[in-house]
């Protein structure tokens, strides 16, 4: 084969392009990220995980075609909405008490204590979607913020930014009462909550928002991140009428872990004042609990259904085969479990969220129960798209994990609301500890994954409970939390 000066001039230079463009981030084989945020969905919500009432087809394409983690934690909350706390960690990569101090406190504004605007920016510049920009991503934002910073000063696009909740709808709450006339409607579009003003539910118009997107950026050779957060499935849990009669009331099971009351509730910061708490009678029904969850499963459905349209809209584009695609839910949820309605608790349905990754590749249909946290899909966003790791973010790439690298990821999971209740789980035990009446729950998770017989007062046990205090103490430096135990 003979070579001339100008071909290996050409292949010298075609070389040191590659270079270029790989080291800068241009080069178009560079993988998009689409992360999809569920509101209050819990773990135990996808068909193809283990639970056959619900029906989640495009979920469970999801399940077959990537990896599930069947144990993934939210560190918990400050306040009853804890969906800020698990967003303020998940954008700012820090761990919840520490993102409290940075998301809560740092970022006032400088009359009210906060950093000055010099300081600011370069807080800012730590934020997730700020961070893939910096490495040659165009980022776009639609749906459910809820974090103090405004989004539009750290993603290029936004759209339909909504607030924390749709808003309250008086008759969807202290409800249902068997026997007794049930105003309520969740397909109703006069009740307002998800149905916009047009008629059309939040979610559907999330999806439009998200479709469109997609075909704007499968015409440009610039990788893209997708931060899509639905409202849904957060109550008022409403859905079209056909997703609605899916679920015959009659033929919703009820929680093993149901209980009337929880015998903790005030203690744990879960009284009959809590609004989360408010949605259902006390005490709790089973009728009740069949019926919420009825609208509760509905709404998933429909939710499956817009992301369905998603992932559609995505292989239509081109784009499918290098995307990345990140599903979790913020928070989980109680809806009748061991007394309660709300995620403010600790216990596994609150606690315990979908969290799916699926991509170029990465194995199809594997299930990892290593616990790991949430937020953990901050670093592997990063790690898949080779944008350096900030040394701020405290959580970790779960491809180690994925790829048979490591088996543990955490040594320990944490978990706290309020000053109220704080949590630690390792190698299968779980401890819950309720610091103002010095209360104590242990479960054997591997024996009593529905956690319905506590541990705590059996004298076998007392050493495992004394490990796992040192565990949550050490736990609590981790995270910046200052509550003695």
């Amino acid at each position: 084969m003979k070579y001339t000066v100008l071909s290996v001039f050409a292949a010298i230079i075609a070389g040191l392009t590659i270079f270029s463009n790989s080291l800068y981030g241009e080069t178009p084989q560079r993988p998009n990220i689409v992360f999809i945020y569920t509101d209050d969905q819990s773990f135990n919500t996808i068909a193809s995980l283990g639970n056959p009432t619900v029906k989640t087809p495009n979920l469970d394409k999801l399940v077959h075609g990537g990896v599930s983690f069947t144990n993934a934690y939210n560190q918990g909350g400050w306040h009853g909405a804890i969906c800020v706390a698990s967003r303020s960690m998940i954008n700012s990569g820090r761990f919840l008490w520490n993102a409290k101090k940075r998301v809560e406190e740092d970022l006032r504004p400088a009359n009210q204590g906060g950093l000055k605007q010099t300081e600011r920016d370069a807080a800012e510049s730590e934020f997730w979607a700020r961070v893939l920009k910096s490495g040659g991503y165009t980022t776009y934002f639609t749906g459910k913020w809820h974090v103090q910073v405004p989004v539009k000063d750290l993603f290029d696009n936004v759209d339909l930014v909504r607030g924390g909740m749709p808003p309250t709808v008086p008759s969807s709450y202290n409800r249902p009462v068997e026997g007794e006339d049930d105003v309520w409607s969740p397909f109703d579009t006069k009740f307002k909550g998800h149905w916009g003003e047009d008629g059309k539910h939040w979610a559907e118009s999330l999806a439009d928002s998200a479709i469109g997107y997609i075909e704007q950026a499968a015409k440009k050779p610039e990788p893209f991140f997708m931060y899509l957060a639905f409202n849904s499935p957060h109550d008022p849990r409403q859905a079209p009428k056909e997703y609605v009669d899916l679920y015959p009331q009659e033929k919703i099971p009820v929680p093993p872990n149901f209980l009337p009351e929880n015998p903790y509730k005030d203690t744990m910061g879960c009284d009959a004042k809590l609004r989360d708490e408010m949605l259902a009678p006390f005490p709790r029904t089973e009728y009740a609990v069949r019926i919420h969850r009825r609208e509760y499963y509905a709404i998933i459905s429909h939710l499956d259904a817009q992301i369905g349209r998603i992932l559609e809209a995505l292989e239509k584009s081109g784009k499918k085969e290098n995307t990345y695609i990140f599903l979790g839910g913020d928070n989980g949820l109680a809806i009748g479990s061991h007394g309660l309605f709300g995620k403010q608790n600790l216990f596994e349905h609150s606690a315990k969220i979908p969290l799916l990754v699926s991509g170029p590749g990465l194995p199809k249909d594997k299930r990892i129960e290593e616990p790991v946290y949430l937020q953990d899909i901050v670093p592997t966003s990063l790690d898949v798209a080779k944008v350096s790791i900030p040394k701020h973010v405290q959580f970790k790439s779960l491809l180690p994990l994925i790829n048979g690298e490591e088996k543990q990821h955490y040594k320990a999971i944490y978990g706290a609301y309020m000053l109220k209740q704080r949590m630690v789980r390792k190698d299968g035990f779980k401890l819950i500890v309720y610091p103002e009446k010095n209360i104590r729950l242990l479960f054997d998770l591997k024996n009593d994954p529905d956690e319905l017989n506590n541990l705590a007062d059996k004298p076998e046990y007392a050493a495992k409970i004394q490990e796992l205090l040192g565990e949550l103490q050490q736990l609590q430096k981790e995270t910046g939390d200052s509550l003695e135990i």
